[in-house]
C-alpha cells in the first residue's frame, strides 16, 4: 500500500513509544514502573468534576463554536490577567482539544515551506516534528548544562538568518525543568526587538509547577506581545489530561488563522470539558498549589536517590515534573550480555533489565541524557529509582 510521503517527514513520539512498550511488557506479566509519561497521578479536583456533571445535567451536549465558548474565552482572559498581568480580549483566544493542538495550529499558521524555526535543545519531542509536518526546517540550538539548558542571547543572535520565522520554547521546560527569569526573557526579547520578522511561541503548560517563584511570560514585554503566541492548557496544572483542553492567546489575525485551521480538523473542543474549564480557570488555584507541594516533595526525593548513583550528573529542575540526568558515563559499559552505546540503548536496558520505563534524551535533542518523570507517587518513584540504581550497578 502506498502511503503519503508526509509520513516520512516525522517520527513517532518517543514518550508514547516507551509508554507503549511498557504496557506490552506489563500485559505479559512484567511489573513495570512507568517513569516515562508526563501525566500527573492526581485525580481532577472535585469542584471541577462537579462542573462536568452539572454541564451534562444541563445538556451541554451539542457542537461548540470552533474557537470555544465565549464565556470560556473570557475565563482565559481573566486567568491571564490574574496570573500573568496580561491584557487580552476573547478574540485573541482559541480553545483547542489539548495544548498539543493549540501548538499545531500556531505552527501551521506561521510556518511555510523552508522557513527556519529556532528551537533550543533540549525541547519537547513534538516541536521539531510539527515543524517538519508544516514544511519548516527545525534549527536546533544546543544549550549548556551549566546554564541550566537555557539559550543565551548570543546563541539566539547567532542562530538567526534571513530564513528565520519562528522561535519555539517552553518555560518551565519539558524535559529539563528549566525556567527563564524575567531578566533572561528581557535579554532574549531585546534580540527579537532587532529582528521584527520573527514570531515567538511560548509554551507555558507547566506554569503552575514552579519550584522557585513567580512564573514569567515573554509576552509581558509590550513591544513584543503581538508577536508572541502563548500556549497553555489544563492537563498539567489541573490534573485534567484526559479532558483534552488547551488554549492559545495571540494577536487577532493569528488567532483567526488558528481558528480557520481548527475548523477543518476538529471544530470546537468538547462541550462539557469547556464548561468545567471555566470553573478551573476562575475559581482559584488552591488545588493546583497543593499538587505543586507534592511535586516538590517528589522532586526532592528523586534527587536524593539520584545523588546515590555514581557518575550521573543532573541539573536540579526548577519546574515541571521531570529530571534530565546526564548518563554519558555509562556509554560503553556492559552487563556481560550487551554493551550500552547511547541513551536509546540505555533506556531499553532499563526497561528490559530494570523494568522501569524512561525516555531517551535523543528525542529531546540532548543524546547524553534521559528523561525521568516524577509525576508518580513517591512510593513508585523510590521503587523505580532503586531499580535504575541497581540496573546501572550491573554495568561495568
Amino acid at each position: 500500500m502506498k502511503m503519503s510521503s508526509k509520513l516520512n517527514r516525522f517520527s513517532e513520539p518517543e514518550t508514547l513509544k516507551m509508554a507503549k512498550l511498557g504496557r506490552e511488557l506489563r500485559a505479559k506479566g512484567v511489573d513495570i514502573i512507568d517513569l516515562s509519561l508526563g501525566e500527573p497521578d492526581f485525580d481532577t479536583p472535585q469542584h471541577i468534576k462537579d462542573a462536568v456533571k452539572n454541564a451534562i445535567d444541563e445538556n451541554w451536549s451539542h457542537y461548540t463554536p470552533v474557537a470555544g465558548f465565549a464565556d470560556l474565552r473570557e475565563a482565559v482572559c481573566f486567568k491571564l490577567k490574574r496570573d500573568n498581568q496580561l491584557e487580552y480580549s476573547s478574540e485573541n483566544i482559541v480553545i483547542s482539544t489539548g495544548a498539543k493542538q493549540s501548538l499545531a495550529n500556531a505552527i501551521l499558521t506561521l510556518v511555510d515551506d523552508g522557513d527556519e524555526v529556532i528551537i533550543p535543545a533540549p525541547f519537547w519531542v513534538s516541536y521539531s516534528e510539527m515543524v517538519k509536518i508544516a514544511g519548516g526546517v527545525p534549527k536546533i540550538v544546543k544549550t549548556e548544562e551549566q546554564n541550566k539548558f537555557k539559550i543565551t542571547p548570543s546563541q539566539l543572535e547567532e542562530s538567526i538568518t534571513e530564513k528565520s520565522k519562528l522561535f519555539l520554547f517552553s518555560s518551565p521546560c519539558n524535559p529539563s525543568g528549566s525556567i527563564y527569569s524575567k531578566e533572561e526573557l528581557s535579554a532574549l526579547a531585546n534580540v527579537f526587538r532587532k529582528n521584527p520578522n520573527i514570531y515567538i511561541i511560548s509554551d507555558e503548560i507547566y506554569e503552575y509547577i514552579n519550584f522557585i517563584g513567580k512564573h514569567e511570560s515573554i509576552a509581558q514585554f509590550d513591544f513584543l506581545k503581538d508577536r508572541v503566541i502563548i500556549i497553555n492548557g489544563l492537563s498539567k496544572g489541573f490534573a485534567m489530561t484526559g479532558y483534552r483542553l488547551g488554549y492559545l492567546a495571540a494577536e487577532v489575525e493569528i488567532a483567526k488563522a488558528c481558528e480557520k485551521w481548527q475548523g477543518q480538523f476538529t471544530s470546537g473542543a468538547n462541550s462539557v470539558t469547556q464548561k468545567a474549564a471555566i470553573v478551573a480557570l476562575t475559581q482559584g488555584i488552591e488545588a493546583s498549589m497543593k499538587m505543586k507541594e507534592e511535586f516538590t516533595k517528589r522532586r526532592n526525593r528523586i534527587l536524593e536517590i539520584l545523588r546515590e548513583i555514581p557518575d550521573v550528573v543532573c541539573v536540579a529542575p526548577d519546574g515541571a515534573f521531570y529530571i534530565f540526568p546526564n548518563v554519558k558515563s555509562y556509554f560503553g559499559k556492559s552487563n556481560g550480555k550487551e554493551t550500552i552505546t547511547n541513551s536509546d540503548e540505555l533506556c531499553m536496558y532499563l526497561l528490559n533489565e530494570g523494568h522501569v520505563s524512561t525516555v531517551t534524551g535523543r528525542a529531546f535533542g540532548e543524546p547524553n541524557c534521559i528523561r525521568i518523570s516524577f509525576a508518580s507517587s513517591i512510593e513508585k518513584i523510590e521503587i523505580g529509582m532503586n531499580r535504575i540504581k541497581n540496573a546501572l550497578e550491573r554495568l561495568k
